[in-house]
């Protein structure tokens, strides 16, 4: 364990699982602070069990049969417990948007303004024909 997640996990502990906050940040090994609030991040975010839960299942690297081994719990209980994790944490997609259909982007470009209401329908109306 790296000595940042041992202070994540011991801010964890200190603050009771309740939602916090960071107002600080300073870098280690640079003579600069950043002030301002913060969130941590979402895994900081987690109980302290849930991040030793997590931990322990990224070390097994997935393995569900593991976990029910090493908290001698079943697959069922194992199961519940990461839907529930991952229930509380927001996942964001990177990937880019699908391309939008030809009919959207005239609609889009009609509301931009880029174009006007007859152009617009001459557009819908040549991409109907295709």
């Amino acid at each position: 364990m790296t000595r940042a997640t041992a202070d994540w996990q011991d801010l964890t502990r200190l603050t009771g699982d309740e939602p916090f906050v960071v107002e600080r940040v300073r870098l280690v090994n640079k003579d600069i602070a950043i002030e301002g609030a913060f969130a941590p991040p979402q895994l900081a975010a987690l109980t302290a069990e849930d991040q030793v839960f997590v931990a322990a299942f990224l070390r097994a690297h997935g393995s569900i049969k593991e976990m029910e081994q090493l908290f001698g719990v079943s697959y069922p209980t194992v199961k519940a417990r990461l839907n529930r994790i991952a229930a509380s944490l927001e996942f964001v997609d990177e990937a880019p948007p699908p391309p939008a259909s030809g009919r959207s982007e005239v609609l889009a470009r009609l509301e931009r303004g880029e174009i006007s209401a007859d152009e617009a329908i001459a557009a819908l109306e040549r991409g109907e024909r295709r």
